[in-house]
């Protein structure tokens, strides 16, 4: 969604649109050919909480293929962009991969005159075709132009099928039961497209819906097909959600109904649970996997049951009023495997990245590698944290959670700054700055950007001690709880035992208007001249 959209969406609307709100009070309802009916009163003993994941994953789209559920989120400007991550039972995550492998959309993305802030990956839609057995990725970049990815498997690789002249704004992919793709998209005004056969173009387009001024703003488009009828799931941001039906077909008429509207969420001082999707699992049952407002964290996702009325409408079952803090949990077939964890050790083994890492906007591919270790080549001269290249990024697990990176600073050259930053559009760092041939560690705060994403402040030393020897270990512990202004605080040490505090606290921001949450990340840049390097043997991410 647009930053302008979303700040005008947030005034509350005198009035709403009539229907059924979440969970309102029902007449026994029929079980319909694939809708279930309202789920049994008696809850069995195994229970899931919300948040299910406690990291940045927003503007959900979820799909289940088989006995697998993949989810996919908004990254904005971190590459490889549009993170998939992969369920056998709704509440236990890993990543699968990225659906979109570099942000190759202009040289703001790689940092070369321009930047991308807040740019990139939006609110798009991941679907897969039995027909072909492929799955799509489908996303508008800079309200210009639609792009289409296609891969085998969730997992990759993936690559991009085709660019389409028209931007479909906050879309929402439906492969029909005959095989044709569908997108939904708009903003106030919906309207619906269809695709041609191979995906490449667009064979017709209609608005379907207006959006009743009672209501205000519905974005955020999902598309179903569910016992016949077309659904298209709208949000309200930041405090409702919508649903649209149609018995005629994808182009509609649609009639509307409100699912939920300012609902009492399940994370304390988080927002109400919003613009996600629903999905149902191989036994029948429905949710709804929404986000909540949480920062200075993030978005992150919250789980509720789904059952139907008889006519054919979604009503979230609540707990108390509310969204629930826990519910009983999904029947799941086992994992083939045990999950990969979010959080824990990563000594960058192999020669890859594993794809819980992001870039702060394109790398330059030629200043860094993996090989049991990551090494950072410099790939930037600046004075400027957010103009450097090769910033390598990590979500911050909540509620509390603390990153500690090994640090081998051997290499580094005059001039050269590498170290561990709290990242967004207010940031603090821990590391090494290395000058007329010595090497201090201290702690870096008043890193700004204004409300355009230029830069404010390249930071002011507050903190800082002499070092010996080439290695050094950085640590940022992170209150990511949301609801008022959060601290992060930083330490060193110099034998990986024994941590030292270093620096006052940095109070992370509860703005929403950056949109992604605060994050860990590695750094390395020049302020002098290119040539220098570090090695990190490890990154661990902790929780207490």
């Amino acid at each position: 969604m647009s930053w302008l959209h979303h700040a005008w969406s947030r005034r509350r609307a005198l009035t709403t649109a009539s229907g059924l709100a979440a969970g309102a009070a029902l007449p026994a309802a029929p079980v319909l050919p694939g809708i279930p009916g309202p789920v049994a009163a008696a809850a069995p003993a195994d229970q899931y909480t919300n948040p299910v994941l406690w990291q940045d994953f927003a503007d959900i789209d979820i799909i289940r293929v088989g006995d697998t559920y993949y989810y996919s989120a908004s990254t904005m400007h971190y590459s490889p962009g549009a993170p998939v991550l992969r369920s056998h039972d709704l509440v236990n995550w890993e990543f699968a991969g990225h659906s979109v492998p570099v942000l190759d959309f202009g040289p703001k993305y790689d940092l070369n005159g321009a930047r991308g802030y807040v740019r990139g990956i939006w609110a798009s839609s991941l679907a897969y075709r039995p027909g072909n057995r492929t799955f799509y990725w489908l996303g508008q970049i800079d309200f210009a132009k639609t792009y289409i990815y296609t891969a085998a498997s969730a997992e990759g690789p993936w690559s991009r099928l085709t660019t389409l002249d028209t931007a479909y704004y906050d879309a929402g992919l439906l492969v029909d039961t005959d095989d044709t793709l569908y997108v939904a998209y708009g903003n106030t005004t919906i309207s619906v497209a269809q695709l041609s056969p191979d995906g490449r173009g667009q064979v017709r387009a209609q608005q379907v819906f207006s959006t009743p001024s009672s209501v205000g703003t519905l974005e955020g488009a999902r598309f179903y097909k569910i016992n016949g009828n077309y659904y298209i799931f709208l949000t309200r941001p930041a405090n409702g959600q919508y649903i649209l039906k149609s018995t005629s077909g994808p182009f509609g008429p649609y009639t509307m109904r409100q699912v939920l509207l300012d609902l009492r969420g399940p994370v304390p001082g988080g927002g109400v649970p919003h613009q996600g999707g629903l999905v149902e699992t191989p036994n029948g049952a429905w949710y709804y996997l929404a986000f909540v407002d949480a920062y200075p964290g993030g978005r992150i996702p919250v789980l509720a049951p789904v059952t139907w009325t008889a006519d054919g409408w979604p009503v979230v079952q609540l707990v108390d009023g509310a969204w629930g803090a826990s519910y009983p949990s999904p029947a799941a077939t086992a994992p083939p495997r045990q999950l990969t964890s979010m959080t824990g050790a990563d000594t960058f083994d192999g020669t890859a990245l594993k794809p819980r890492w992001e870039w702060n906007h394109n790398p330059d591919n030629t200043q860094w590698s993996v090989n049991y270790g990551l090494t950072l080549r410099t790939a930037t001269v600046t004075h400027d944290l957010y103009w450097a290249r090769n910033t390598l990024t990590h979500r911050i697990q909540g509620p509390t959670s603390t990153a500690t990176v090994e640090l081998d600073h051997a290499a580094m050259r005059d001039g050269d700054r590498a170290g561990l930053v709290v990242l967004r559009d207010a940031s603090a760092w821990i590391g090494v700055k290395r000058d007329g041939g010595r090497a201090r560690v201290v702690m870096v705060n008043g890193l700004t950007m204004d409300a355009n994403w230029n830069t404010t402040g390249t930071g002011t030393e507050a903190a800082g001690a002499d070092i010996s020897g080439s290695r050094v270990w950085l640590r940022a512990t992170a209150d990511i709880r949301p609801g008022a202004p959060r601290p992060a605080t930083f330490s060193y040490s110099t034998d990986g035992t024994t941590f030292v505090r270093l620096g006052p606290a940095f109070t992370m921001a509860t703005s929403w208007q950056f949109f992604m949450g605060h994050r860990f990340a590695i750094f390395n840049y020049a302020t002098q001249a290119l040539g220098g390097s570090v090695r990190v043997p490890r990154f661990e991410l902790s929780t207490p």
